[in-house]
């Protein structure tokens, strides 16, 4: 299940490569912008799955030019900040925005 996802995200990553334009302004990514946001949010959204204590549906990745956006719900605040941890260990990520809330 894990290969599955995987690959989907990988052959996504490929797809938008070739479909999308390469030109980026300061509120729209280019190509390779996107390409790279869209790894580091699958790398997240992994990282975030494989940690035991976490509860990977209740949390919400978004990446704009490397700067990740968790939101959604949480149990407890020490699940934020393990969240937040978790995030900050992914290679690529510039900056955390947490926009969780606890429960």
């Amino acid at each position: 299940m894990k290969q599955l996802k995987y690959f989907s995200a990988f052959f996504m990553t490929i797809a938008l490569l070739f479909s999308l334009g390469c030109a980026s302004t300061s509120t729209q990514e280019g190509t390779g912008e996107y390409v790279d946001d869209s790894v580091i949010t699958t790398k997240v959204k992994a990282a975030i799955f494989n940690e035991p204590t976490l509860k990977s549906a209740e949390i919400n990745v978004e990446t704009f030019k490397g700067v990740v956006q968790l939101s959604g719900f949480v149990k407890y605040k020490a699940d934020m900040d393990k969240a937040v941890e978790v995030t900050r260990s992914v290679k690529g990520v510039k900056s955390i925005k947490n926009d969780m809330r606890s429960k």
